[in-house]
């Protein structure tokens, strides 16, 4: 098939990896690559797939909009609507039997829709107000949503629709090899910024006596010198931004993963890397995680760094085989993959399908 496969360009699509959207756009691309499939990346224009790229933006636009500062503001969104109306047209009109978007953002949906072109929107993040009305507004026979978990499922729907699925994400084990034993030390991977809790997990190895590594970019610099740096050293230090395999070589060192989303977590791709290395999970009981980690974790509520250390001496005790089987059994590329083939051929078989106009303006229906 030919598939487009749309990527969010806050960042680049390429490793190392800013957080989970970046790996899944770049995991998935390169598998559906590796089977055969004719693959167009479109994403900001310093991605590297392996794979013929469409820039949307000529560098991510985080580079010049960053976060911390930008995020949510008029202008930054006037920017991205603009780089995603640039490229509604070459996705229209690109002879694509698929379309894989990933942008979190409301045009691809609506295109979808009254284009007739078969879609499959993957939506990475709890609902908010203009992409849940315009995936709601765009459903159709050849239009496909997915979720990554039942939790998400729930929050994006009151009843949910024959065309909205389930769709975990996928890692390829090979690349997470599994160590049978640990050296007595906790990690936490991510980005670090306020809602995946850094310094939550921080305070939690202090007072269980646990030494802690914090991998990952600084993603709010205001936040790590805040609350993150003063926790800094007596067994607690920030080992850097690593790239998969080096990441992975630190997480089969550890005894624990430290997962402390304080949002409404959809999925959970760290906790995932981490289970493949063989390590337990010690996590704050937030959106998804228990549904993704399930027995292979202990728990606290979000927030609270005492309950977190008695997470930590109790997920320490786990088998490190199970977390290893749980995503071999649930959430392999090989296995999301094969799911998505079958979402595009079922959204491309309902193209033509008897189904009423969409209603839309002459404006968003020329987009």
């Amino acid at each position: 098939m030919r598939v487009a496969v749309l990527a969010h360009p806050r960042h680049p699509i390429a490793p190392p990896f800013m957080g989970g959207m970046e790996a899944h756009a770049w995991h998935l691309t390169r598998g559906l690559a590796a089977r055969g499939h004719d693959v167009t990346l479109f994403a900001a224009g310093d991605s590297d797939a392996g794979v013929p790229l469409h820039p949307v933006g000529a560098v991510h636009y985080d580079r010049s909009w960053p976060g911390a500062d930008w995020h949510g503001s008029d202008a930054l969104n006037a920017h991205v609507d603009g780089l995603w109306a640039a490229a509604l047209p070459a996705i229209r009109d690109g002879g694509f039997d698929a379309v894989h978007n990933n942008t979190l953002h409301r045009y691809p949906p609506r295109l979808a829709r009254a284009a007739r072109v078969p879609t499959v929107t993957s939506l990475h993040v709890p609902p908010f107000d203009a992409l849940r009305r315009a995936v709601h507004a765009s459903l159709a026979p050849w239009h496909l949503t997915t979720v990554t978990s039942r939790r998400q499922m729930d929050r994006w729907w009151d009843a949910p629709p024959p065309s909205a699925r389930v769709l975990p994400n996928g890692i390829d084990p090979a690349a997470w090899p599994f160590a049978p034993r640990g050296g007595g030390g906790a990690v936490w991977a991510g980005r670090i910024t306020p809602n995946k809790g850094t310094a939550h997990a921080a305070r939690a190895a202090r007072i269980a006596g646990v030494p802690l590594t914090i991998f990952g970019s600084v993603e709010d610099p205001d936040y790590f010198r805040a609350e993150v740096a003063p926790l800094l050293g007596g067994g607690v230090r920030h080992g850097g931004h690593l790239a998969g395999e080096a990441l992975a070589a630190e997480l089969g060192r550890a005894d624990v993963l430290l997962f402390t989303p304080m949002w409404d977590e959809p999925f959970g791709l760290a906790a995932v890397e981490a289970m493949a290395c063989g390590l337990p999970v010690a996590a704050f009981d937030a959106g998804a995680v228990r549904e993704v980690v399930g027995p292979c974790g202990a728990y606290a509520p979000p927030g609270d760094a005492e309950g977190l250390a008695r997470a930590i001496r109790a997920a320490m005790a786990l088998p490190r085989a199970a977390s290893r089987a749980r995503v071999e059994a649930r959430f392999t590329l090989d296995r999301m993959i094969g799911r998505c083939e079958a979402l595009y051929a079922e959204a491309a078989g309902a193209r033509d399908a008897d189904w009423p106009p969409a209603r839309f303006s002459r404006r968003e229906l020329a987009l």
